[in-house]
């Protein structure tokens, strides 16, 4: 059709929030652009707080269930710890 853009991911889109722990020796790596470049999925940062020891960012995921299953699986292997959002709400 024309005017029409091609979706950015394969299969039903869906979100998923994650706080992501980044040791000292990554803080400096650029891995959310690499996720959003590596992988069909769209990153949007919700909040970030980073010293000279530690980084802790929520991030939220977007994109076919298996993109995003990759993108936390890769994120994990660059040796970030990777946890929902949703875990740590007290109800």
């Amino acid at each position: 059709m024309k005017g029409s853009k091609a979706k950015a991911h394969p299969g039903p889109s869906t979100r998923e929030k994650v706080y992501l722990t980044y040791p000292t020796h990554l803080l400096t790596e650029p891995l959310i652009y690499w996720v959003g470049h590596k992988f069909k999925v769209i990153t949007s940062i919700r909040g970030a707080s980073i010293s000279n020891d530690i980084g802790l960012v929520a991030v939220e995921l977007e994109g076919s269930r298996g993109e995003i299953d990759r993108a936390i699986a890769w994120l994990r292997e660059q040796g970030v710890q990777v946890e929902p959002i949703e875990k740590n709400i007290i109800e």
